[in-house]
C-alpha cells in the first residue's frame, strides 16, 4: 500500500511558520520522481524548485568527457534549486533521481516571491544552503583523502538517513558512478562489508544489518555533515510540533 503523501514529510516545508506555509501550500504540486529522471542538466535553469519527500536526488558534476561523480544528495531534509534564490540561476551540476519516490514542486517565480519577502523562508533557505555547501565540501575532501570503504560507508549512511527503512535499491554500477570510482572497487568493498555482517547485498538491493558497525567503518566526513545539518536546521520540525524546542 502506498504511503500517503504530505508536504510535511519534507523537513524544510515542515519548518515554515503557518502563515508562510499557507501562502505556498495551494501551489505545491505533488510529483512522482522515478529512478533516473533528470530534473536539471548541467547549465540548465530550473523552472521549479523541488522538495523531495520520499525520493532522493543526486547532484552530479559532469566532466567534458562525460565522466561524473556525486557532489551532494538532496532528500527529505532539503530542496533542489538553491541556484535560483542565490542569484546564479544555473549551476554546472546535473540533478538526477537516485532513489525513486515523490516530492513537491513549486514554480520558481512563486519561490522567489516568497524568498524576496525577506522573512522565514529566506532565513530557512540560506541556512539550508550553508549546510549543503558543507556537504559538497566534505564530499570533495572525502573523495580525495579517504578509502573506497570509508566513502561507501559514508554514502550508505547519508542515504539511509533520508529513508524510512534500512533497505536501499541501488546497483553497484550506480554506486560506482556516484562515488566516481571503478565498479570493481565497489564490488570488493561491498563484499568485505557483507562478510563482516554489516550489510546484506543482492543484485540491486542493499540492506544495512549493523548501522553502528557501519558508522565505525566510515570516516569523519559523515559526522561532520550530519552535525552541521543538525546545528543549522535543528528546529525544522517546529510547525508540526509547536512544543518542540530547538536542539
Amino acid at each position: 500500500m502506498d504511503t500517503p503523501q504530505s508536504p510535511n514529510q519534507n523537513h524544510l516545508l515542515a519548518a515554515l511558520p503557518t502563515a508562510e506555509f499557507e501562502r505556498i501550500a495551494p501551489h505545491l504540486e505533488l510529483v512522482a520522481m522515478p529512478l533516473g529522471e533528470v530534473l536539471c542538466e548541467s547549465g540548465g535553469q530550473l523552472q521549479h524548485v523541488y522538495f523531495p519527500t520520499t525520493a532522493i536526488v543526486s547532484l552530479h558534476y559532469v566532466m567534458e568527457n562525460g565522466a561524473s561523480s556525486e557532489i551532494a544528495g538532496v532528500g527529505n531534509e532539503g530542496v533542489l534549486g538553491v541556484s535560483l534564490f542565490m542569484g546564479g540561476n544555473t549551476t554546472p551540476s546535473r540533478a538526477i533521481v537516485q532513489t525513486a519516490g515523490h516530492g513537491y514542486r513549486l514554480k520558481a517565480r512563486l519561490m522567489m516571491e516568497e524568498f524576496n519577502r525577506a522573512g522565514p523562508m529566506m532565513r530557512l533557505m540560506l541556512r539550508y544552503t550553508q549546510a549543503l555547501i558543507t556537504q559538497i565540501s566534505q564530499t570533495a575532501v572525502c573523495n580525495r583523502h579517504h578509502s573506497v570503504e570509508q566513502q561507501l560507508c559514508r554514502w550508505l549512511l547519508l542515504t539511509l538517513d533520508r529513508l524510512p527503512s534500512n533497505e536501499l535499491t541501488m546497483t553497484q554500477e550506480l554506486i560506482a558512478s556516484m562515488l566516481g570510482v571503478r565498479r570493481e572497487g565497489i564490488t570488493e568493498t561491498a563484499g568485505n562489508l557483507q562478510r563482516a555482517d554489516l550489510i546484506s547485498y543482492r543484485r540491486g538491493h542493499i540492506t544495512v544489518l549493523d548501522r553502528s558497525g557501519l558508522e565505525s567503518h566510515t570516516c569523519e566526513c559523515y559526522n561532520v555533515v550530519k552535525k552541521e545539518f543538525h546545528r543549522l536546521l535543528c528546529d525544522v520540525r517546529n510547525r508540526q510540533d509547536p512544543s518542540a524546542s530547538p536542539g
